[in-house]
């Protein structure tokens, strides 16, 4: 086996994941895990991850130094397996060594196994949008950007990662519906807690600070804050009366002395600094009151020392001035420098082109009595800071716990307000193999157009059915089609509910996908090559208890081969993998295929010609399509009229032969000809849209606006046809 030893060094997180000795597994860890820097020993093979260091940002680092130091054994204190203890002693060693400090936030070490979530490949990850789009790597338009209303930072975080890592824990998963589902059903409490979230600072990052010894004093009001919100958070959750929600507050640690001391020591909005002063209450400490008096005296003095002053010389605009440089200074406008008499003990120190600045022996000695009470001020205020801060860093542990505790607590009411939003069910979870979703929807596609106008399908899969060939024509919806039923697993094994009317499903263990076409050009493979191989990765991994996405395999390649190589897959997967596969195809002739492979059943996306023109239905039903509508796609794209007649007779050719003859190239006369023709009658044609919509039109029903905001329309859309 891989293992992977893992720390967050700002929120103190670290975990040990073990994986088959399989680099790609190993690879799609590290993309899922977001590393930046991998410390390998200098025995590690690193060609393992040559192409995968090639293309992301990450730093490699060698160590070997394996010894758990003494004060961090407690964090593996319930690991006995050596190679595991080995990887976090190579890790610790190699922080404390760059850090050069005592690490007192991270926490105890958690140990995952590969098997213990629903495994996503990076490939399905990308393919799926489950974190960022695959065009423009956005939030916007991915699964974690429609089911990111979280309250608090960390739980968007924790978000993320349950995205990348659904559970297969049937109990805990059944856990968390029953307590979206009584959020659901108290929508008071619900916001009452969204409310409450929104109070809560980033917990996670400022005991990182605080443990780093880099936390100011405005990161201590904002923890005091968040930690007052905690007794109200656990009042509404018990109130709920849910079970795991009771459990998941039963870890909240009492910290009210905490946040008494913080606040008693601390002003309301400190400065970010905490080595300039001006950070404790008046009150805290009776020492620090006293030089702030005196320090205050002192200023008075030099108040009436200025008054006094003006009053001796009869120099109006004398002023007392201080900068760090100088310190204390009498300052005179050159108008009236003349007034400056030898008998006042003025020591000249600067001349600017306006004024200039004196020194007079009593002034000298009260600023060496005023600056040194102010550095004593600033010099108590940063110990009796230090002192508080030490005092935050020894509940360290009991608030990371807290800080999980309500980045759980975040997610699932985040899913219980989409829920409530978009109409979702709470999913049944079945022992056998079936998976039944009626009234299906793609969440994230749905989201994006308008209310009521996505086309919501079903997807039956019996225990005796594995394949579910489906064949339709291009933009019909086959990928959506499968993507969804994705979404739906993965938001399901998250704990949330899904969108459908309703949806029984079993605990799938893996997720495999190949869909879209793509090439990768810094290693020289092409799109049919990276196509295969992702075919090959998931039939290498997959077990009975997979899901697979196969959208129209092998048609990178030749027809033929394409269609043998198709056949070949949907064999060995039928017969090797019996795990629940949707397979999409243009090559119909695949559909026979259900006639004598038993698990396999055919459906087929609607589509109907009206006029030459295609109409997508985007509805799912039993049985095959003989058609793909390739060339009304075509038309869709506004090919040239002449291109689209020239391709239905070649068409009509290959159908008569079946795909045997080699048509002969039309001359460029017959063409130039044809063109002509065309564009006769594409002049005839280009008004019919206006004339079809103006047929339509029910005079009785016409207000005269109505009327003349279809006239308008209809004269804008006449001028662009021009």
């Amino acid at each position: 086996t891989y293992v992977l030893a893992y720390s967050d060094l700002t929120t103190g997180e670290n975990l040990l994941v073990t994986l088959p000795k399989d680099a790609e597994l190993l690879a799609n860890e590290l993309m899922n895990l977001n590393v930046r820097e991998l410390i390998v020993s200098t025995q590690f093979h690193q060609r393992v991850l040559r192409n995968h260091l090639e293309s992301r940002p990450m730093t490699l680092s060698v160590a070997d130094d394996i010894n758990i130091p003494q004060f961090y054994r407690n964090l593996v204190a319930e690991i006995y397996e050596k190679s595991l203890l080995e990887a976090f002693g190579r890790l610790i060693n190699y922080l404390l060594k760059t850090k050069k400090r005592e690490l007192m936030h991270l926490q105890k070490v958690q140990v995952f196994e590969s098997s213990q979530y629903l495994r996503i490949d990076n490939n399905s990850k990308r393919n799926l949008e489950l974190t960022e789009t695959y065009r423009s790597q956005n939030k916007k338009g991915s699964l974690f950007g429609l089911l990111d209303v979280c309250g608090t930072a960390m739980g968007s975080r924790y978000l993320k990662q349950t995205i990348l890592r659904p559970l297969i824990d049937k109990n805990r998963i059944e856990s968390r519906y029953s307590l979206v589902e009584d959020l659901n059903d108290d929508f008071i409490a619900r916001e009452e807690i969204e409310s409450l979230l929104k109070q809560v600072y980033d917990l996670e990052r400022i005991i990182g600070r605080i443990s780093f010894g880099n936390a100011n004093a405005k990161d201590l009001i904002n923890l005091s804050r968040s930690l007052k919100v905690m007794p109200q958070v656990r009042e509404i959750v018990e109130s709920i009366h849910n079970d795991y929600g009771c459990e998941l507050v039963s870890k909240f640690s009492d910290l009210g002395d905490l946040c008494q001391l913080i606040d008693s020591a601390i002003i309301e909005n400190p400065p970010l600094s905490i080595k300039e002063g001006g950070i404790i209450k008046p009150g805290y400490s009776t020492e620090l009151d006293e030089i702030k008096s005196n320090h205050f005296d002192a200023k008075q003095w030099i108040e009436k020392f200025e008054s006094d002053e003006r009053e001796r010389t009869g120099i109006k605009k004398l002023r007392i001035g201080y900068n760090r440089v100088f310190g204390y200074y009498i300052e005179v406008t050159k108008s009236q420098i003349e007034l400056v008499k030898p008998e006042f003990g003025y020591e000249r120190k600067q001349t600017l082109s306006n004024s200039e600045r004196y020194i007079t022996e009593e002034l000298k000695a009260k600023e060496m009595l005023i600056l040194g009470s102010e550095e004593s001020q600033i010099q108590l205020e940063y110990e009796l800071f230090v002192v508080i801060r030490d005092r935050c860093r020894e509940q360290i542990e009991a608030m990371q716990t807290l800080a999980r505790v309500i980045a759980e607590i975040d997610m699932l009411t985040a899913f219980s307000s989409v829920s409530i939003q978009n109409r979702y069910v709470r999913p049944e979870l079945n022992q056998f193999r079936s998976v039944d979703v009626i009234g299906g929807r793609h969440a994230v596609v749905e989201s994006l157009l308008e209310k009521g106008t996505f086309v919501e399908n079903d997807l039956h899969m019996g225990d005796n059915t594995s394949i579910l060939l489906i064949t339709g024509p291009n933009m019909s919806g086959k990928s959506t089609y499968m993507r969804q039923l994705a979404l739906i697993v993965i938001m399901a094994q998250m704990g949330c509910f899904v969108p459908a009317t309703s949806v029984n499903l079993p605990v799938f263990d893996q997720i495999f996908t190949r869909i879209g076409a793509s090439d990768d050009l810094s290693t020289g493979k092409s799109t049919f090559m990276i196509e295969m191989l992702e075919v090959n990765y998931a039939l290498q991994n997959a077990t009975s208890n997979s899901l697979i996405l196969f959208d129209e395999i092998g048609r990178g390649t030749a027809t033929y081969d394409g269609m043998a190589l198709a056949q070949a897959i949907i064999e060995y997967t039928h017969h090797k993998l019996t795990c629940k596969t949707l397979f999409s195809t243009h090559y119909h002739e695949l559909t026979f295929l259900e006639d004598d492979l038993k698990s396999l059943h055919n459906v087929h996306v609607r589509a109907k010609e009206e006029k030459g023109s295609i109409v997508f239905l985007h509805k799912v039903a039993d049985g095959p399509t003989d058609r793909s509508y390739g060339i009304h796609v075509a038309k869709l794209a506004k090919l040239p009229l002449s291109l689209i007649r020239r391709s239905q007779a070649i068409l009509e050719t290959l159908e008569k032969n079946h795909g045997y003859n080699v048509i002969k190239p039309q001359t460029i006369d017959l063409f130039n000809y044809e063109i002509a023709e065309v564009e006769d009658e594409i002049e005839n044609e280009k008004y019919e849209s206006i004339l079809e919509q103006l047929k339509e039109i029910d005079i009785n029903d016409l207000t005269p606006l109505k009327a003349m905001n279809i006239l308008a329309e209809t004269v804008e859309a006449i001028k662009k046809l021009k």
